[in-house]
């Protein structure tokens, strides 16, 4: 069992900056994949941002809509998962979530051209990230 919480969220203006950060009780170091996904009220819960690493190293996916704005970062020896996020817009409005699968899903995020929620078996609880305008 793994377990994953969020902290770092909060309420900031729009062009700000938050970071959130996601600790995770067991890390896999051969392969793994973890992401951050967000859900926003009466929308599904969507993929932002997902870094894995396998065999052929670490590789990192982003949705469209926070491309150039987010960065998704580890700290191995801290077990602690990253989002750098800028230039919030209000529509990033939403509770982020961190979560955690112990195989490489790179593959798989390319083929689809998005982060799948239902490829990941473990959940952080959420941090709630709102954004005035």
């Amino acid at each position: 069992q793994v377990q994953l919480e969020e902290s770092g969220g909060g309420s900031v203006q729009a062009g700000g900056s938050l970071r959130l950060a996601c600790k995770v009780s067991k890390w896999y170091y051969s392969e793994y994949c973890l992401a951050w996904f967000r859900q926003a009220p009466g929308k599904e819960r969507e993929g932002v941002a997902a870094l894995c690493s396998g065999a052929r190293g670490e590789d990192t996916a982003y949705a469209d809509a926070v491309k150039g704005r987010f960065a998704i970062s580890e700290d191995v020896p801290k077990n602690t998962l990253y989002l750098d996020m800028n230039v919030l817009q209000p529509e990033d409005t939403a509770t982020y979530y961190c979560a955690s699968n112990p195989d490489e899903l790179m593959t798989a995020i390319r083929a689809l051209g998005k982060i799948a929620p239902g490829w990941f078996k473990y959940w952080g609880p959420g941090t709630q990230v709102n954004v005035s305008s």
